[in-house]
């Protein structure tokens, strides 16, 4: 999610460092890592690349304010996503290997109920 917002302009040699994150100011839609230690590598426009240790959350709030999600840190590489995404943010999300195949399925049969219950 948070590297398609920026794919365009991480520096290279950042693309495949897992260590390294970007955050954005809450103005332009909040992307904040809450990490052990984190210190600030580079500035590339409203995005600032910093590189932690030990991920404890991540805040997104994308710009349109039609996204809202919190990842908290659970065990080894896992996690609790919570909030509110819209369609692209889950297509994003979908195609990053975040979700599966089977979660988006569920998501769509919910909304489909919920669709048809308020008409």
């Amino acid at each position: 999610m948070i590297t398609s917002t920026c794919r365009s302009f991480i520096p290279p040699e950042y693309e495949n460092d897992g260590q390294v994150f970007p955050e954005r100011p809450r103005d332009q839609g909040t992307m904040y890592v809450e990490a052990e230690d984190k210190v600030t590598m580079n500035r590339v426009n409203e995005i600032t690349f910093v590189k932690v240790s030990y991920v404890l959350g991540i805040i997104y709030n994308s710009k349109s304010g039609h996204t809202q999600l919190k990842w908290r840190h659970l065990k080894d590489d896992m996690g609790r996503l919570n909030g509110e995404a819209s369609t692209n943010t889950m297509v994003n999300l979908y195609e990053a290997g975040a979700l599966d195949r089977p979660f988006i399925r569920s998501i769509a049969a919910r909304v489909r109920e919920d669709q048809s219950l308020h008409h």
